[in-house]
C-alpha cells in the first residue's frame, strides 16, 4: 500500500517511469527465455549433426534442423547446400552468423534506451517538483519546510525512480550483451566443427 502512496506522491512523471520499468522487465523476461531456448537447440542440433554425419545421414540432419529456431536453421541448411567449401557457400555461412548476433540482440535497443533516457525523465520530475515548491512559497508568501516539503519530496521520488529504472536497466543490457557475445561464439565453434567435418567428407 505504501508504494502505491509513493507512487501518487512522485507525481505525474511516475507514469512514463512506470511504463518503461514494464518494458525493462518485459524484454528481459522475453530475452531470458529466448536466449535460453537458443542455447538449448543449438546444443542439441550440434550434438545430432556429429552423429549424423558419422552415418552421411544429410537428410536427416536436415530434418533436425527444421524443428528448431530459424536462426539456427538457416545457418545448418547452408551448410547442407552444395558447393560445399566454394568461396560463396562460406560468405553464406558468415552472413548467417550476422544474422545471428541480430536476432539474438533483438529488443536490447529498448534497454539500452531506457538506460540512458530514465534518469533524465526522473531529473524532469525533479525539476517539476521545485518548481511546485516555489509555487507554495509564492502563494503563501511563507517559506519553510512545511511549505515546501510537498514540492521537494515530489522531486526527490521522482529523481530516485529514474535512477532506479535505469540502473535496472543497463545491468540486464549488460548482462544480455555479454550472454550472447558468449553465446554467440560458442554456437560460431559448433557450427565451425560442423563444417571442418562437412569438408573432410567432400
Amino acid at each position: 500500500m505504501w508504494l502505491f502512496e509513493l507512487f501518487i506522491e512522485g507525481g505525474f512523471i511516475m507514469w512514463p517511469l512506470l511504463i518503461c520499468s514494464l518494458l525493462v522487465w518485459a524484454v528481459a523476461i522475453e530475452r531470458w527465455f529466448y536466449i535460453n531456448k537458443f542455447k538449448v537447440q543449438s546444443s542439441m542440433v550440434y550434438s545430432n549433426a556429429l552423429d549424423l554425419l558419422q552415418q552421411k545421414k544429410w537428410e536427416e540432419l536436415k530434418g533436425v534442423s527444421r524443428s528448431v529456431n530459424p536462426l539456427i536453421q538457416k545457418v545448418y541448411f547452408n551448410l547442407l547446400d552444395n558447393g560445399r567449401g566454394s568461396i560463396l557457400w562460406k560468405n553464406n555461412i558468415e552472413r548467417r552468423f550476422q544474422e545471428t548476433q541480430v536476432g539474438l540482440k533483438k529488443y536490447l535497443w529498448i534497454l539500452g534506451t531506457i538506460g540512458n533516457l530514465a534518469p533524465f525523465i526522473g531529473l524532469f520530475g525533479t525539476v517539476v517538483g521545485i518548481i511546485k515548491s516555489f509555487e507554495s512559497i509564492a502563494s503563501t508568501g511563507k517559506s519553510g519546510f512545511s511549505v515546501v516539503s510537498a514540492g521537494l519530496a515530489e522531486a526527490l521520488i521522482a529523481t530516485a525512480a529514474g535512477i532506479i529504472v535505469a540502473v535496472i536497466s543497463v545491468m540486464f543490457f549488460n548482462y544480455f550483451q555479454t550472454k550472447i557475445r558468449n553465446l554467440s561464439l560458442s554456437f560460431k565453434n559448433e557450427v565451425e566443427e560442423v563444417r571442418d567435418l562437412l569438408l573432410e567428407e567432400n
